[in-house]
């Protein structure tokens, strides 16, 4: 499973960044579960075509499918026999191309979800849809059990925003070279520079739903599949895909952004 994990490092984060927006961001996402109780189904042989979109999805109760690398989220709806639209929101994915190596994607609607209807035929009148009511946000999960440490010192020039895809985590400023480090304990799933607006990143995994990012580095000290304990070092401040010296911090739980500032002390 480690390998696996090291294998599926490239993890999408969309947001925060402040990159072009016109910049096309890997289409990698959410939560580094790396337990799904399927794995996905890639056709065999170089001459297969590709399933084409199914217009109508069909649900698979139970049954899930694990991100792999390259994977999208249109190719995977396609294996599975299942709409883009449906996979997206059968996992609550408001940005289809926010899935990454690693997350688990339900192949079935949950509470209240179902699939969307095939068109009507041309010869009669399509009554129009009764709109779904809105969202009641989930509220934050009480305790993660993880003792959260800041992972830097600095003024907070950042903060989180629910639903704004740019403001999905906390900014720090500080100084180029400070100590960047582990805000809890865990394994490093990601190590690298291959994210788009995040510049030099590092992905630590603390449990199967809980996981935190750091951005902008100059420096990374920690590489892939390497266990770290809260407080130890990773990095070093820099500004690497930002115009300034600062951390970007996230983070996420079952893949969804959460206001850091709900588990970090105060000071």
């Amino acid at each position: 499973m480690e390998d696996e994990i090291r294998m599926s490092a490239k993890v999408m984060f969309k947001g925060a960044s402040r990159a072009a927006a016109g910049a096309t961001a890997l289409l990698l996402a959410a939560v580094l579960a790396g337990c799904g109780t399927a794995t996905v189904v890639r056709p065999s042989g170089g001459a297969s075509t590709a399933p084409a979109t199914p217009r109508t999805s069909v649900p698979k109760p139970g049954q899930t499918a694990v991100v792999r690398r390259g994977d999208t989220l249109y190719a995977l709806a396609r294996i599975h026999n299942i709409t883009p639209g449906d996979l997206a929101a059968w996992n609550g994915l408001s940005n289809p191309n926010a899935i990454y190596p690693g997350q688990t994607l339900r192949l079935y609607p949950g509470s209240g979800a179902t699939a969307s209807r095939p068109p009507t035929g041309s010869g009669t009148t399509a009554r129009p849809a009764t709109p779904p009511p809105a969202a009641t946000p989930a509220p934050a999960p009480a305790n993660s059990g993880i003792g959260w440490r800041w992972p830097a010192d600095g003024a907070l020039v950042g903060r989180f925003v629910a639903g704004e895809t740019t403001k999905q985590g906390i900014d720090i400023a500080g100084s180029s070279g400070q100590a960047v480090r582990a805000a809890g304990p865990g394994v490093v799933v990601y190590s690298g520079a291959g994210l788009v607006g995040y510049g030099e990143l590092i992905i630590i995994k603390h449990n199967d739903q809980w996981l935190s990012a750091y951005g902008h580095n100059r420096k990374r000290l920690v590489n892939e599949g390497q266990n770290v304990k809260a407080g130890d070092q990773i990095a070093e401040m820099g500004r690497t895909g930002t115009s300034r010296d600062m951390l970007h911090f996230e983070i996420r739980y079952n893949g969804k952004p959460v206001d850091p500032l709900q588990y970090l002390p105060q000071r």
